[in-house]
């Protein structure tokens, strides 16, 4: 799943899309880099991350969705957590919704997908979070972070396998770097095949988060905003690391989906990892 930020202020590509043209292209370049699934965001969901009006997060994306959908034979993912951007995303041709808040921060977006499912063939992908983008990495605490998740997870499936989702149009992700410590995302990483007994696809999203910074010793970049929005070198330092997390899980079989920047390299590691397996 390659990622496509049309947004100002995301952690690692903040404002490199914001016009639509250059986030189509951009998108289409991730095609060509082996993706599976475009995933267009219109609401950064970093830490402290303020919330975007509906209206706007419509402006940013609707042109993007639109001139993918007829370009590009992809499926398109909406990164939403609002009812009202779900469904005219969908309508401009989006068949995947990524609810990082897992539905629940808006009581009406599983039941619009149930509604639009009559129209549409579409997957919800159920996040777990703690807490929202501007306190979530406050001060996250678990008792146990692996089992809190999984219980969280499978309450939000039955949700909306009761609202008329069925299963097998549902995928789940842990939320690595949502409302966890570095303790608490390696506990996820570690336990990413417990979470897929739950029966649906797991997504992974990993790519250049800040735990990875955490391990290595890599100090943030003071300013994501610097240089005209172009990463800052510390977070393309993240890369490696983003490819080790990654061949681990699949090497493991702990993931079905990863949620990526960097298409071609987490394309190429994904697949020498796939062909090892597991290490006895």
């Amino acid at each position: 799943m390659g990622v496509v930020n049309v947004t100002p202020d995301s952690f690692s590509d903040g404002g490199r899309f914001l016009d639509p043209q250059r986030a189509i292209e951009h998108g289409l370049q991730l095609a060509d880099e082996g993706a599976h699934v475009l995933d267009i965001g219109g609401e950064s969901t970093r830490p402290g991350a303020e919330p975007v009006a509906a209206e706007e997060e419509l402006r940013r994306i609707l042109p993007v969705i639109e001139g993918l959908a007829r370009q590009c034979s992809l499926p398109i993912s909406v990164d939403t957590t609002k009812s009202q951007v779900a469904r005219q995303a969908v309508q401009a041709g989006a068949r995947i919704v990524n609810d990082i808040s897992g539905g629940l921060a808006d009581p009406d977006m599983i039941p619009t997908l149930a509604e639009l499912r009559a129209e549409h063939d579409l997957f919800l992908v159920l996040m777990h979070r703690q807490g929202a983008p501007q306190t979530m990495q406050s001060s996250p605490t678990y008792v146990d972070a692996l089992a809190e998740v999984r219980a969280c997870l499978g309450e939000r499936m039955e949700d909306a396998i009761s609202a008329g989702i069925p299963a097998d149009r549902l995928a789940l992700d842990p939320g690595i770097g949502f409302g966890k410590r570095l303790e608490h995302n390696l506990q996820l990483l570690r336990g990413l095949r417990e979470l897929r007994a739950l029966g649906a696809p797991l997504l992974l999203g990993v790519s250049r988060k800040s735990f990875i910074g955490h391990i290595t010793g890599e100090e943030r970049a003071a300013d994501w905003r610097s240089a005209a929005g172009r990463r800052a070198p510390a977070l393309r330092e993240r890369i490696g690391g983003t490819a080790a997390a990654i061949a681990l899980a699949v090497a493991a079989g702990g993931a079905d989906v990863l949620r990526v920047h960097d298409v071609a390299v987490m394309r190429e590691a994904a697949l020498v990892a796939a062909a090892i397996g597991p290490c006895p």
